[in-house]
């Protein structure tokens, strides 16, 4: 039962506020690639690698295993060295995230790639037919930089065990990982096969001028945009994995303790910077106070268990650059401004670029943190009286990456899923969807377009090809001319067939 629960809470997370990754230009381009030969080499190669059989592709999955476990020390101090992300954090979130997606497609990639049989509807009679999953060919893959390992390999792994080659795209605000991606690959691959091409925005703007067979970005909501944009004028397909307002709820009959422990890990791994991190909580106002006592008491247990004061803490991590802790500091300064009350937190140093687990209380609308994805350590919480109020909030916004329901009642749950929508939903705890190799992951509509995790990633990056095999049958008796006889026999498929 440890090893499930274990399981279960490392899986976790992702995301991406990309946007400014995208946004920044900057003159260090000295690593850019020759772009369009690698892209060439890759389309020729592309031919070759389509070929390749479950075995082949399962040693190219077993070789980027044994270099992680090999080299995870080299994985958690890059890290460490990026954004103070705690060694353990890492484990948990980049490291055993990725192997067991790499466990799943090693174990289940002969069954993907076997054709898969249909039923034969009766106007098929004498006909079978099966869906074969090829590979797209040359494919893209843009990673953010909150879990710049993890959102990176992960679709990697989807698109060799589906066949393709892959060019990839770290994040420039991580050097130290993106220098350990680039070391990994280079030792493991030819550069026909995956690449890596490091640079800024302009660089990612030229890659997506190129008709790639498949693009995976994982970012924010604005630069999706870009992304499917130019994708458009290639007709190339694309998965979208988005950001959004993940919104919290409790009623009145969740277990308290519980629920405050699960959002306080949920909100401040990563240092809030996880894009399925709850962002802000609507809680029944006749459990509010027991919510913000209990969530003061997980923060105190997680990250001030020796007294010394969160900053101190070896367990939480920084915010990742100072353009991002200066946006952070703006939104709780603008709240503050306007009238909330801080009920925990707040307490920043720039210096470290350190904000502490911080929780608003009597925010409204007109808040920078109620207006955007916050994507860091702040929680609005927003006190509710009765459903409807609650519906009339959520139904006005776009639909969130993911909704997380706190209830011991199957009819209070069954009710929020009747009436909302997201991309996922988790019932009675946070992040642990991403654990769940056997669902699929992503957004819907603003929060993201396609799925992954598992199969559901390997579908992603392939072709799903329909194919009829006609053994016998009775069409060729309503080839023209359309006789009477033909024709009552027409007649006869629209009535019955």
């Amino acid at each position: 039962m440890t090893k499930i629960l274990v399981f279960l809470y490392y899986y976790l997370i992702f995301d991406k506020n990309v946007s400014q990754q995208m946004e920044i230009v900057t003159d260090n381009l000295e690593n850019e690639a020759p772009i369009r030969p690698l892209f060439d080499a890759q389309r020729q190669h592309a031919r070759i690698v389509a070929l390749t059989k479950a075995p082949e592709r399962i040693g190219k999955l077993k070789k980027i295993q044994a270099y992680l476990l090999k080299n995870r020390t080299g994985l958690t101090t890059a890290l460490y060295t990026d954004f103070r992300k705690p060694p353990a954090e890492t484990e948990l979130t980049e490291l055993f995230a990725t192997n067991n997606e790499l466990n799943v497609a090693i174990q289940q990639l002969k069954q993907w790639m076997k054709p898969h049989p249909v039923p034969t509807p009766l106007a098929m009679l004498g006909t079978s037919g099966y869906v074969r999953y090829e590979p797209k060919g040359v494919t893209l893959i843009i990673a953010p930089w909150n879990y710049p390992f993890y959102l990176i390999i992960k679709p990697l792994i989807s698109a060799l065990a589906a066949g393709n080659t892959a060019i990839l795209k770290p994040s420039e605000l991580t050097p130290a990982t993106t220098a350990f991606i680039r070391e990994m690959i280079r030792s493991l691959f030819a550069e026909e096969e995956v690449a890596v091409v490091e640079g800024d925005a302009t660089v990612a703007q030229k890659l997506l001028e190129l008709p790639f067979d498949h693009i995976f970005f994982t970012g924010s909501t604005a630069v999706g945009k870009q992304v499917l944009a130019a994708a458009a004028r290639n007709l190339t397909s694309v998965t979208l994995e988005l950001g959004g307002k993940s919104p919290c709820l409790v009623d009145e009959t969740a277990d308290i303790e519980a629920t405050a422990r699960r959002i306080a890990w949920g909100k401040w791994v990563n240092s809030g910077q996880t894009c399925v991190a709850p962002d802000y909580v609507l809680v029944q106002r006749l459990v509010k106070d027991r919510l913000v006592e209990a969530i003061r008491k997980a923060v105190q247990r997680m990250y001030n268990a020796d007294g010394k004061g969160v900053q101190a803490s070896e367990s939480y991590a920084r915010i990742i650059n100072n353009r991002h802790f200066d946006r952070l500091k703006a939104l709780l300064d603008d709240a503050r401004e306007k009238g909330c009350t801080v009920s925990m937190g707040a307490q920043t140093d720039p210096a470290d670029r350190f904000i502490e687990p911080t929780l608003l209380e009597n925010v409204s609308i007109n808040m920078g943190v109620m207006q955007e994805e916050i994507f860091g350590p702040l929680l609005p919480i927003i006190p509710y009286d009765t459903r409807e109020e609650v519906l009339r909030y959520l139904t006005g916004r776009d639909k969130p990456l993911v909704m997380y329901l706190f209830s011991q009642t199957a009819s209070a749950t069954d009710h929020w899923l009747d009436r909302t929508s997201a991309g996922n939903t988790v019932i009675n705890d946070t992040l642990i969807h991403f654990a769940h190799t056997e669902l699929p992951v992503g957004g819907v509509n603003q929060s993201g377009i396609g799925k992954s995790n598992g199969f559901y990633g390997f579908q992603e990056f392939s072709n799903a090809r329909g194919v009829v095999h006609r053994q016998f049958g009775v069409l060729d008796l309503i080839y023209p001319p359309y006789s009477d006889k033909v024709k009552r026999l027409i007649n006869f498929f629209v009535k019955y067939l």
